[in-house]
């Protein structure tokens, strides 16, 4: 026993010190292999720009005061092509069926759809979304919520002409508005950095999610795979879950031009924004097992990241654990800077450190919600 305890004592810096050196190594890969794909991101350069008829579907469910805000921006896109903007009014209770009636008198593109009953035993949006893509007229499908506006009036352009030979799925990135307060740059970096994950390991061919703030695919990419049949049991997943199932490494591009970023009010309660979000990650269990390892493969190494640090930094020499830390540090530097500048989140570079101590914290509030029961509401 006691030659155990003595072999403990003397091993166990080296130990912590082997670990610590592990998950920075995995963390610096994530970053060289996939993250520097966005911040290092150029579109390839065309020969000339397109223009395909579009259906841009908005599904609405209450959101009457949204709509009177946002819907405006969705509507006067500068857009040379034939173009139609689709509201599915999924039951609403308030004024969205008054409200569509009088945006149709100004602008004749506008079809409304009045959905009066629920779909028994397809929970979430997935329902309207699918009327709205079946009365669709064109092939092309963009789609957002009714809390988003377009960044600029070349949203529809720009999401569009990224469709080419082969490509079925466009991934936009769906941001937030900036506003003071330390919840509001929790929430923008959450979403930076979920935009980081997808857009990386979609430009590295391991396409695993979009967001439905910004999304676009092919009506006849739906219909083939037979839309969300096989998903309709969970509430949320009518885009992650969606673009897990039918995105390949062949078949998806990325947009990362500002003019073609979406813009959402953010939460303004933190409790509101841990029900969000938990229902956003309940879906990840039913990832594909190959995203489901990458995914978690990082997390789990973020996660450990900083506690490894802290321990190396007590029980081992703090000169070679600050050596190991400052490689990720300068990587993570360099890729968080040109993808925030990209994203047009460069005021969160100034925070960057202290954000990626946060999603230590993050983790743990945010974990459990990947074994929770899905909530069946939609909003």
């Amino acid at each position: 026993m006691g030659e155990i305890t003595t072999f403990f004592i003397t091993w166990w810096p080296w130990i912590l010190f082997s670990l610590f050196c592990l998950v920075t190594l995995i963390q610096i890969i994530y970053y060289i292999a996939f993250f520097r794909r966005v911040a290092f991101y150029k579109s390839a350069p065309k020969a000339k720009s397109q223009t395909h008829p579009v259906s841009i579907i908005v599904c609405a469910r209450d959101e009457a005061n949204n709509l009177t805000k946002y819907l405006p921006g969705v509507l006067v896109q500068t857009y040379p092509t034939t173009h139609e903007l689709i509201v599915v009014n999924h039951n609403s209770q308030d004024e969205t069926r008054y409200l569509l009636d009088e945006f149709k008198k100004t602008f004749k593109n506008l079809q409304a759809i009045n959905l009066e009953q629920e779909a028994l035993g397809i929970p979430g949006k997935k329902y309207p979304l699918s009327i709205g893509i079946k009365e669709a007229k064109h092939e092309i499908l963009l789609l957002t919520d009714a809390d988003c506006v377009p960044a600029s009036e070349f949203w529809l352009q720009k999401m569009q002409d990224a469709y080419q030979d082969g490509i079925e799925i466009v991934l936009g990135y769906g941001a937030y508005n900036k506003k003071p307060g330390i919840l509001n740059k929790l929430i923008r970096f959450e979403a930076f950095h979920s935009a980081l994950q997808y857009m990386s390991f979609a430009l590295a061919g391991k396409p695993y999610m979009g967001v439905g703030r910004n999304l676009s695919y092919k009506r006849e990419l739906f219909f083939r795979t037979k839309g969300f049949s096989s998903i309709n049991h969970v509430a949320s997943g009518d885009d992650d879950l969606f673009i897990n199932q039918v995105a390949t490494k062949h078949n998806v591009n990325v947009v990362l031009d500002p003019e073609a970023f979406t813009l959402s009010e953010p939460k303004r309660k933190f409790s509101d924004w841990i029900r969000q979000k938990n229902r956003h990650y309940s879906t990840g269990k039913f990832y594909k097992p190959v995203h489901k390892f990458l995914l978690g493969l990082y997390s789990t190494s973020h996660f450990f990241l900083y506690p490894l640090f802290v321990l190396c930094l007590l029980f081992f020499d703090w000169r070679i654990t600050l050596g190991v830390f400052g490689l990720r540090f300068i990587w993570q530097a360099v890729i968080y800077y040109n993808a925030m500048k990209k994203m047009n989140e460069k005021d969160l570079f100034y925070w960057w450190w202290i954000l990626d101590v946060w999603m230590f914290i993050h983790y743990f509030i945010f974990a459990p919600s990947i074994w929770r029961k899905p909530n069946k509401n939609w909003n």
